[in-house]
């Protein structure tokens, strides 16, 4: 059994008052274990007749999370307590996520077991095939992936409930491994190619490459340097904190609808183009960069000329004020990986010259000068997937919630504001430093 990790509980602080029509109140002060603070008001209504106005909730802290930190202004990521970047070699996808969900790293053991039930549970029913057939070729991938998710809770009714940690990690796994097929399903429909099964002699990253790329006459083989691209850009992208998608999940999820019900609803938070579905932005100006003979000079000048409609997209994430360290890390591996499978593909040596080139003037006061993780991975994914299909669907991890789905808010989208990002106060143990055991993992 994986063991949870123990969350530090918040310290509480001396309080605060707040005065309203010449009457003081006094609201707890709590502490998390990386010195952020908050202010308990869960009893203001019932106190004072009074309610906060949050618009975005970017104010707001919805819950104690023991498992992603974020400090935006000095670029720092950790998962559980581990910085960003000690997962740059590894472990894999598949493990991290078992860290996230479960508190701890699998043993040999425990990672056995989970990756024998991924290949157990990588078949879709037959049934669900035929329900590909009603979407057009060109359906948006981020509709179908929602659509079919929500479908396995009538596949699977008798994970509607989930009454033990046994359940839970029956409902993890087969949710973490159908995703896969479904993604990889949507994309040969979109093609209008046969759909490939599952080869259980594989392991996470190339099974859904094989689904993805093989032909019924000639197996995909997938290279060491592709997985190891594609696990490093899941796990970079596994968790976020309390995002958009994240709090959308937790939401729906307070209503006691079930985890299929709630990650589909996920997906279409995550299909927004100010949130996941950047990656498509990023590709689509990367298009337009080269089909207009463009320089990334040229292609600043146009966004900040306040008479054009041109957008900057991939640079600024609103998160972090100096950089993105994931970012960073799949530069690294970008170039590397795409010059070996793509050589002079123009949507690649578009997102090169900036890099090249001096980093440009923040178009904002808030963004910054650096590309973000969208548009280095959006990059990365060129070679392989067309544009329409370089969204979040490519991305088994998109709807992986580590958190169990429990909230209280209902959230209203507003179009032209940012998209919603609440907070949370950070429980988890101090920052670490690890060392990766030896496991087997291929």
């Amino acid at each position: 059994m994986i063991t949870t990790q123990q969350a530090n509980p918040t310290r509480i602080l001396e309080p605060a008052t707040l005065t309203l029509d010449g009457k003081s109140y006094r609201f707890p002060v709590v502490e998390g274990s990386e010195g952020e603070r908050a202010i308990d008001i869960s009893n203001l209504r019932a106190q004072t007749g009074h309610i906060t106005l949050d618009p975005g909730y970017g104010n707001t802290g919805s819950c104690e999370s023991a498992i992603t930190f974020i400090d935006g202004d000095q670029g720092i990521l950790r998962y559980r307590g581990i910085p960003i970047e000690e997962f740059a070699a590894s472990p894999t996808f598949i493990e991290v996520a078992l860290l996230l969900i479960f508190g701890q790293l699998p043993d040999q053991k425990q990672y056995d077991a989970f990756s024998a039930d991924l290949t157990r549970f990588a078949y879709l029913d037959e049934g669900m095939k035929n329900q590909f057939e009603g979407f057009p070729h060109n359906a948006p991938p981020m509709a179908i992936l929602s659509a079919m998710i929500n479908s396995l809770a009538c596949y699977h009714p008798e994970l509607h409930e989930l009454e033990d940690e046994h359940q839970f990690r029956i409902a993890t796994a087969r949710l973490i491994s159908k995703i896969r097929t479904i993604a990889a399903y949507a994309y040969r429909h979109s093609r209008g190619v046969p759909y490939i099964y599952p080869d259980p002699a594989l392991r996470y990253v190339p099974n859904f490459l094989h689904m993805m790329f093989s032909q019924p006459y000639h197996q995909y083989i997938c290279p060491d340097i592709v997985t190891k691209a594609m696990n490093l850009i899941l796990t970079l992208h596994a968790d976020h904190e309390q995002n958009c998608s994240t709090s959308t999940v937790r939401v729906v999820g307070s209503s006691g609808a079930n985890l299929f019900a709630s990650c589909a609803a996920g997906v279409c938070a995550l299909w927004g183009p100010l949130h996941g579905g950047a990656n498509v932005e990023v590709l689509d100006m990367l298009e337009q960069i080269h089909k207009g003979n463009m320089t990334p000079e040229e292609y600043v000048g146009l966004a900040k000329d306040k008479n054009s409609k041109v957008r900057l997209m991939g640079f600024g994430h609103r998160v972090y004020k100096n950089f993105d360290p994931r970012a960073q890390m799949l530069q690294k591996v970008a170039e590397e990986l795409v010059p070996q499978l793509c050589g002079n593909d123009p949507l690649w040596t578009s997102p090169a010259g900036w890099r090249r080139s001096p980093a440009p003037t923040p178009i904002s006061s808030s963004a910054t000068s650096t590309p973000t993780s969208i548009s280095t991975a959006a990059s990365s994914c060129a070679p392989s997937v067309s544009p329409p299909t370089c969204s979040p669907s490519c991305s088994p991890s998109g709807v992986c919630p580590a958190g169990s789905p429990t909230g209280g808010s209902r959230i209203r989208p507003r179009p032209a504001a940012s998209p919603v990002r609440v907070r949370s106060i950070r429980v988890g143990p101090r920052p670490t430093m690890f060392r990766w055991n030896s496991v087997a993992r291929p």
